[in-house]
């Protein structure tokens, strides 16, 4: 049996974080934690996702519950993208 991906939410969640990304850096999404200083902070990860889908339910109803987690992968492999992408910047 096949997998319905809800693609919207994907979406929407992609533009949310490039907002807060523009907005706040990519430090807003990392631990504080000295020990590891480049691991994501799941919370904001949440965000992100609740906050698109808040604005998909506004627009079209409910938002699948499988989606969540799809766009919750998504948002993490961006910010994985952009962490890898900072550190070879700055030569570590």
């Amino acid at each position: 049996m096949a997998d319905i991906i809800d693609l919207s939410l994907i979406v929407e969640s992609r533009k949310h974080l490039a907002k807060l990304l523009e907005a706040r850096g990519i430090n807003y999404f990392l631990q504080k934690d000295a020990r590891r200083p480049f691991q994501l902070e799941p919370s904001k990860v949440d965000l992100v996702v609740r906050s698109a889908a808040k604005t998909r339910r506004d627009a079209t109803g409910r938002v699948h519950e499988s989606a969540f987690e799809r766009a919750r992968t998504e948002v993490r492999r961006e910010l994985i993208r952009q962490v890898v992408a900072e550190m070879l910047q700055t030569g570590l």
